[in-house]
């Protein structure tokens, strides 16, 4: 069997920057500048495997392709290749292994590649989180792999036109012994008809295609300089836009990658470094920025080649996450460096354990004594779609639609709780006792019904403030009749989902992770009873609500008193720099805002400028006649941004004041921001 990527040498992580090298391109081509954006140029990339089959999908090669190592066996604790185990929740066909049941008691099944539904899944889940262009991977086409792979373009250019995702061909030339006559004949003969489709990628106007593996110095890819840059040219000449997934040290020549290939290299219109294996630490990570990523960013520039490197979410079979640091550092290294695009390793590659898809939580949802790592396998919660998350962040940032940060901006856990649980709901109607309430009460045995015997029929739950929803658990009672209910969410498409007894009356939803207060769903149908019901409805999102409107931003100020020309005005004009002072030596001193008419006010944000040394002010807040918070010392700490917040119940205010009775700092009040907020 060749060698894996995995197998691959390790480079040393030792030793210093090499020269920047300034050969020309093979071919005579002069240096061009940098690519444009484009389907890869400033977008995010991901390796796509697509390369799973179970018996009784229909997979041409059979089996539980590349599930087990015997592949006529099925996936069990002795005959393995997973490394980590996807969350299954958003498919709707699996296949059971030999495998002990889940921690939670659950069937241990996996999903099929071949199943258009996972592509499907995949390719909704790639627009959802903004992933950009899939690489379609292709081994030895002409091998028994190949009337599979042939079929999984088809169904990966179904799934990508579909969702408006793009994707290219990605050649991996492992162990492919005449590659030379064979990759030409593949692309010419079945390939290249897939880039008619509008959803093949394309950079600068030319289809792309990428060739993983010259120059690596190991026994499956004995390819000479010769017959890989005739395979470059061949399919430049073919008007293809090329990329090289070349070795680690490509550029030096030692470690990964063999001597005398260059020209190689300088051949290709975008180099995309390989780095998975290379290391597992932050530290190391920082190593490769200094000592090989930099110079291969300044190699690139000077031929006029794209550099793509490869970013990572880390090993997870190894301990190499850090619920989410290691990916965002590697993402954050590479978009300070300036590359032209990154390329993630991988999507879906549970073999290897540096997958970004959905997987496995926590032990209650791995083959119980298995060994196999969840997501929470260093005691932080992460939810099964975190890495898919951090991703969409790396995306911004790489695009300029989000500040570079070396702190990633996306937390580990969805919130650890349900936003109905208690929440004020209401609907089109019920059936007497079987009242909305029941659906957000906590029980799984009391339950809403609609009244009326007639569709539609309607449920909405307010959750008190807009967060960014992502995930529906609906359940009827355990011991209820299997049924099926046509649903649609906040108004989309509907659609059937099975209440079936065996899986304990429960569907979950996924979502896109909107910012959503007021969530609705409509029933359409219901096959075992003519109404709506529901037994419990769990709505699960990123716990902290998105930023709100500054209710008091640019309003009409008032204050006791101001010194100077340091007016209230300043306290709501956006400036952090700018300030109201009031009067000095002369407490209280008070300023207030006109919210300009009745609003539910819930939370104040009072602010100096950050630059300012440390001080404690005694501040009461109020209507301007009922108190809202009671006169207390707040700490404005330049550690914290020289902010504070202060929470109050929802009140219905046209004006907010704050009153001042003492500071630490300067004997009068101050503040550069003074902002509302009703949630």
């Amino acid at each position: 069997m060749p060698l894996t990527r995995r197998a691959l040498l390790s480079a040393a992580a030792a030793g210093s920057a090499a020269t920047v090298l300034t050969d020309l391109s093979a071919g005579g081509e002069p240096a061009r500048a940098a690519s444009p954006p484009g389907d890869v140029v400033g977008k995010i990339s991901v390796g796509y495997q697509g390369w799973f089959s179970c018996p009784g999908d229909g997979a041409p090669i059979g089996g539980w392709w590349h599930w087990s190592r015997d592949r006529f066996q099925p996936p069990s604790p002795s005959n393995t290749t997973i490394v980590s185990w996807p969350d299954l929740r958003d498919f709707t066909h699996t296949y059971p292994t030999a495998y002990p049941h889940l921690g939670n008691g659950g069937p241990a099944a996996l999903f099929s590649s071949y199943d258009q539904q996972t592509v499907d899944t995949h390719f909704a889940w790639m627009r959802t989180y903004g992933i950009d262009t899939a690489a379609l991977q292709r081994f030895n086409p002409v091998g028994d792999e190949g009337p599979t792979r042939d079929a999984m373009a088809r169904k990966v250019r179904t799934a990508a036109e579909a969702t408006g995702r793009k994707f290219y061909i990605m050649y991996d030339v492992t162990g492919w012994t005449n590659m030379q006559s064979e990759l030409k004949t593949d692309w010419t003969t079945k390939m290249a008809a897939h880039t008619a489709s509008p959803a093949y990628a394309r950079q600068n106007g030319k289809p792309v295609v990428c060739v993983w593996g010259f120059g690596f110095d190991d026994d499956g890819r004995p390819f000479t300089p010769a017959a890989c840059l005739d395979v470059v040219n061949w399919l430049k000449a073919q008007g293809c836009y090329v990329i090289g997934g070349v070795p680690t040290y490509w550029r030096e020549g030692k470690n990964d990658s063999r001597t005398g290939f260059l020209d190689v290299y300088h051949a290709f219109h975008m180099l995309s470094p390989w780095m998975v294996g290379r290391t597992g630490t932050l530290d190391g990570l920082d190593w490769f920025l200094a000592n090989v990523n930099t110079a291969d960013q300044a190699d690139c520039n000077a031929h006029g080649i794209d550099y793509q490197p490869c970013v990572l979410p880390g090993d997870l079979s190894s301990g190499h996450r850090r619920h989410g640091d290691f990916y965002w550092r590697s993402l954050y290294n590479m978009v300070r460096l300036g590359a032209q695009g990154l390329y993630v390793s991988m999507f879906d590659e549970f073999n290897e354990g540096n997958q970004i898809a959905k997987t496995a939580e926590t032990a209650a949802s791995v083959p119980a004594g298995s060994g196999i790592r969840a997501l929470d396998e260093d005691g932080t919660f992460c939810s099964s779609d975190y890495y898919l998350r951090i991703t969409t962040d790396g995306g911004r940032m790489l695009k300029g639609q989000l500040a570079l940060t070396a702190v990633r901006p996306t937390q580990p856990t969805l919130t650890a709780g349900d936003l109905a649980a208690g929440k004020p709901v209401s609907a089109s109607s019920a059936n007497g006792a079987f009242a909305p309430g029941n659906a957000v009460d906590g029980s799984a045995t009391t339950y809403w019904e609609s009244g009326g015997g007639a569709f539609p029929q309607w449920f909405e739950v307010d959750l008190g403030a807009a967060y960014a929803v992502t995930r529906l658990v609906l359940r009827l009672p355990a011991g209820w009749e299997r049924r099926t209910q046509t649903i649609a969410v906040q108004g989309g498409a509907a659609t059937t989902y099975t209440f079936d007894p065996a899986s304990g009356n429960t569907v979950t939803i996924t979502l896109p992770g909107t910012a959503v207060r007021n969530l609705r769903l409509t029933f359409s149908g219901n096959s075992g009873w003519p109404a709506a019901q529901i037994s419990q409805l769990q709505v699960y999102g990123d716990s902290t609500p998105p930023p709100a409107t500054d209710l008091a931003r640019g309003r009409a100020t008032t204050a006791s008193a101001a010194v100077q020309n340091y007016t209230s005005g300043n306290a709501v004009d956006g400036d952090a720099g700018t300030y109201w002072e009031s009067a000095n030596n002369a407490f209280p001193q008070w300023i207030q805002v006109d919210l300009g008419a009745a609003t539910t006010v819930s939370r104040l944000v009072l602010k100096l400028p950050p630059s300012w040394g440390a001080r404690t002010q005694t501040i009461a807040i109020s209507d301007g006649t009922t108190t809202l918070s009671a006169a207390a010392p707040r700490v404005f700490d330049p550690a914290s941004g020289n902010t504070v917040t202060i929470t109050c119940p929802p009140t219905q205010a046209r004006y907010v004041q704050a009153t001042f009775t003492g500071n630490t700092g300067w004997p009068a009040g101050q503040l550069s921001a003074l902002e509302a907020y009703s949630s």
